[in-house]
């Protein structure tokens, strides 16, 4: 019976494309234009939109192999993952789904005849389980298919209906479970279908899409019921290579391998390793996958879980050994394995690793930094003679270092120290809180979103976007929203977002910005639209000639296919149904074009001259200026800046003709047109391309031929996230006014240096030598003068307690390096002691405390400072030996002596 997974997954898809599905591409992991999930968790998810009827179905029927990730929730918790036989954080779900097509009994009959005929498990150790009061599903089980009445189990709500959600589409569920035996030495003897061990594994889940919930909860036969499937491709493997352990199957076993191969340890040898060997190969995945998809790990949301995933694996490959970088050579591994299924895997391979490779160069430096810190607070703890560690510090080395509980827990109790967990549970439960805080700010409010969902709805396929081809044209407006509210009609002085059904207003999406414009019933204003919108801005008087004139602000597209115009009706009154003239600001939506056109020259550009590992991770194109993040691991230098630059340049003066054509995207991206990474493309797609090497897929507008960008001019390049760069730059007038405003700038400098503009930059290195020796000769003096008043100073020792102490008032600032060598020098001439000195800084002043070293483990410099500092309100820390405080009050420094003193005392 054992298959390979490659053979399960493809059976499963060739079956249901003989029974007439559409077989259909797996969506991304980063769900798109769905701010309710966190990642991709299911096979249906792409189909949503279909299922609540928001948008046409692709195929009456369609089956996919989706990736999927869960990361969290009770059955997914990531400190399971590696340790039990079936967590995991990325999978693969297997689906069949009827669009109002079919129902039960196909569904039924057809997870039947593929468990059974195709795949080849045995009936004798299959179970179901239907939804109790599904008498439907119960009769074709055991009438039309012949299972054994005794091994069809009706279950509850909790385990066998499902819904979207509150409101919306729900239904029964029906289950396949296959009976694994008594398991090793008898452990699953006594277990029944309602235990929670693998004994009897659901392999699929069956789900009948047959009614709709209202807000009472109150429950409608849907018109046309769907089927929605879902069958774990690990779990199904398993079952047919007959293990008990997804990760003995082929889909994990080689990536244990290679985790096996790179730590030199032997998988089975040892329990905890093999956990570690189980985590990085999972996490593998999970990283590949997503960076795959365009995620990059970050210190927010969805980029968070994936730094999260990373840095588990990492500390496990730590824990077994591995103290080099490892992860890549894992990616590569899960590449090689399922880069053929997934070809946007080997697509993306210099990107994946890439970043692979970067996140852990980082973590590892983290790393090192946590366990000091850790070491410091079970140091800390020794003095204090306490032995458990802070939930606050415990949720630090979590949040903040990626340490696991564990870890810290392994590490602490070789020290003899426990851990506060219910302290650490508060501090989680915090984040938590925020994190859902966070997550519910959504943009606009609940009044908004409904009324944009029912428009969607009601004008779907009655919406049509005419402005590639003109700036103007007629519409009729089909709804009118103000105050939360839909009006039939809008009197003069009201903002209003409206509806029409045809409308070269661009809305913003893509990263470029919606168009600006007039809306008429009559002639344009002689002033013409730009200027119009101006004055109205500006709160001036604006001149329609006709019956009605309104000015558009913005213009978005709030859910697919639905394109809201915002602004204010200025003239007459706006009613629903008439039509209108509809005319963008051109001059505005033409600098737009320009900066749009000029990304993906810049995108060209930055591959040519950078690495093919160079993709798009952002961009806004404004009227004014554009910016374009992208995946590069280091600052660009100069000339690379310059080249870039130039190869853009050189491509405008060719004046390429702009071609755009709209084909199949699988067609597009065979043909090797880029896609931004994170946008969401239909099965049909607009191609745009300016060169044979500048082909990629765009709804945007742009420009005719390449020569109409005029000059393009980078402003400013930095560094916005770990592996993440931003160029800023203009295009056309934008570019001659910022190279204008430069060259100004510089005829200014040569003109102050009175040199020639050529030479300013030698001129400035001569400046700032001149600096730096004048600086050094000042630290010259400043020292010797310290010397000269360090010799009377011990005159002024006190003791406190059995501690000698020091305290001196300085009169004049001194830079922080003096600063620290004076301390240094008094402390040496003390000896046996502790020094604070008070220094002027402006209107503050600043404290620089040194410790003898007899004395740092009871009177630490770092934590001495921080209560000193704190009497004259200022802050600071530093060393055991030495450290420094500002921004305190200098009516107060006498306070902060005093506190010394007092803190020497009891010692």
């Amino acid at each position: 019976m054992a298959r390979t997974s490659r053979e399960v997954r493809e059976e499963f898809l060739k079956y249901f494309e003989a029974q007439g599905h559409k077989r259909m591409h797996s969506s991304s992991l980063i769900p798109l234009g769905d701010p309710t999930l966190l990642f991709t968790n299911a096979g249906m998810n792409q189909f949503k939109d279909v299922f609540t009827g928001k948008v046409q179905r692709p195929a009456p029927s369609a089956t996919t192999a989706q990736k999927c990730m869960r990361v969290s929730g009770k059955h997914n918790d990531l400190e399971n993952v590696g340790r039990t036989a079936r967590h995991h954080t990325f999978f693969e779900m297997l689906g069949n789904f009827s669009f109002g097509d079919y129902f039960k009994h196909e569904a039924i009959r057809y997870g039947y005849e593929l468990v059974v005929e195709r795949l080849g498990i045995d009936p004798n150790k299959l179970w179901f389980t239907v939804y109790k009061d599904d008498d439907e599903a119960y009769q074709i089980w055991t009438r039309e298919i012949g299972a054994p009445a005794d091994r069809v189990v009706r279950m509850d709500e909790k385990s066998n209906f499902w819904s979207m959600g509150d409101v919306g589409p729900c239904g029964p569920c029906s289950e396949i479970h296959v009976d694994q035996g008594e398991g090793v030495n008898g452990v699953w003897r006594d277990e029944t279908i309602w235990g929670d061990s693998d004994r009897f594994l659901e392999i699929w889940n069956l789900v009948f899409m047959q009614f709709y919930r209202d807000e009472t909860g109150k429950m409608t036969p849907l018109p046309s019921p769907s089927v929605d499937t879902g069958a774990g491709l690990e779990r199904m493997t398993a079952v047919l290579q007959g293990k008990t352990s997804n990760y003995e199957t082929d889909l994990f076993q080689p990536l244990i391998a290679k985790a096996s191969e790179l730590c030199g340890k032997l998988y089975r040898s040892n329990p905890e390793n093999d956990v570690s060997m189980q985590v990085i190969a999972d996490h593998a995945r999970a990283t590949t996958f997503l960076i795959g998809d365009g995620m990059l790990p970050s210190n927010e949301h969805r980029g968070y879980v994936l730094r999260r995933i990373m840095r588990r694996a990492i500390r496990h490959g730590h824990r077994l050994g591995l103290d080099r970088v490892f992860m890549p050579d894992v990616c590569e591994t899960v590449i090689r394995e399922m880069g053929d299924v997934y070809p946007e895997l080997v697509r993306n391979r210099d990107f994946i690793l890439n970043v692979a490779r970067e996140e852990e160069k980082s973590f590892r430096r983290t790393l090192a930094a946590g366990l000091e810190i850790l070491g410091e607070a079970i140091a800390r703890l020794d003095t204090e003679r306490q032995n458990v560690i802070p939930g606050d510090v415990i949720f630090k080395l979590y949040d903040t270092f990626g340490f696991p509980v564990d870890l810290t827990e392994i590490i602490a109790g070789e020290r003899g120290k426990t851990l506060d967990q219910d302290g650490f549970a508060a501090e989680m439960e915090k984040q938590r809180a925020r994190g859902r805080a966070s997550w519910k700010k959504g943009e606009g409010d609940e009044d908004m979103a409904r009324l944009y969902g029912e428009a969607q709805a009601e004008f779907k396929d009655k919406i049509a976007f005419t402005g590639y081809e003109r700036d103007e044209g007629e519409g009729r407006v089909l709804a009118i929203f103000a105050g939360g509210r839909r009006l039939g009609e809008a009197p003069e002085g009201v903002d209003v977002e409206i509806v029409v059904d045809k409308t070269p207003f661009y809305a913003e999406s893509g990263g470029q910005v919606g168009d600006r414009g007039l809306i008429v019933v009559g002639g344009l204003p002689e002033a013409g639209v730009g200027q119009t919108i101006e004055v109205a801005a500006q709160g001036g008087e604006t001149v329609f000639p006709g019956d009605l004139g309104m000015v558009v602000m913005e213009t978005q597209k709030p859910l697919e296919g639905l394109i809201v115009h915002k602004g204010r009706v200025l003239k007459g009154v706006l009613k629903a149904g008439v039509t209108v003239r509809l005319a963008v600001d051109a001059e505005r939506r033409n600098h737009t074009r320009r900066n749009h056109s000029a990304t993906h020259l810049l995108q060209y550009a930055l591959r040519s001259t950078l690495g093919t590992h160079v993709k798009q991770s952002g961009s806004w194109v404004g009227p004014d200026r554009l910016r374009f993040d992208f995946t590069h691991f280091q600052a660009i230098k100069p000339e690379e800046l310059q080249r870039i630059e130039a190869i853009v340049n050189a491509k405008v003066r060719q004046n390429a003709p702009v071609e755009t054509v709209v084909k199949p995207l699988d067609v597009a991206q065979k043909e090797g047109a880029i896609a931004f990474f994170g946008e969401k493309y239909g099965e049909v797609v607009r191609v745009v391309t300016m060169s044979a090497e500048s082909v990629e897929l765009c709804g945007g507008t742009h420009v005719s031929r390449t020569g109409d960008i005029g000059l393009f001019k980078i402003l400013h390049e930095s560094s916005i996230a770990s592996g993440v760069r931003r160029i800023e730059a203009a295009t056309g007038l934008g570019a001659v006014e910022a190279a204008q405003t430069e060259s100004r700038a510089l005829a200014e400098a040569a003109a102050i240096l009175s040199t020639a503009p050529q030479a300013v930059p030698e001129g400035i290195r001569a400046l700032l030598e001149q600096q730096r020796q004048d600086r050094k000769r000042i630290e010259q003096l400043q020292r010797e003068k310290a010397r000269l008043q360090s010799a009377g100073l011990l005159d002024a020792v006190q003791t406190a307690g059995k501690v000698r102490v020091l305290c001196v008032k300085l009169d004049e600032e001194m830079d922080p390096k003096t600063l620290r060598d004076y301390a240094q020098e008094v402390l040496d001439k003390l000896g046996q002691g502790v020094l604070c000195l008070a220094v002027p800084a402006g209107d503050k002043v600043g404290f620089t405390v040194a410790v003898s070293a007899d004395l740092q483990k009871a009177l630490p410099a770092g934590k001495t400072i921080a209560q000193v500092a704190a009497a004259a309100g200022a802050k600071g820390g530093g060393r055991p030996d030495l450290a420094q405080a500002g921004g305190g009050d200098p009516s107060k420094v006498e306070a902060a002596f005093a506190k010394l003193k007092e803190l020497a005392a009891a010692v």
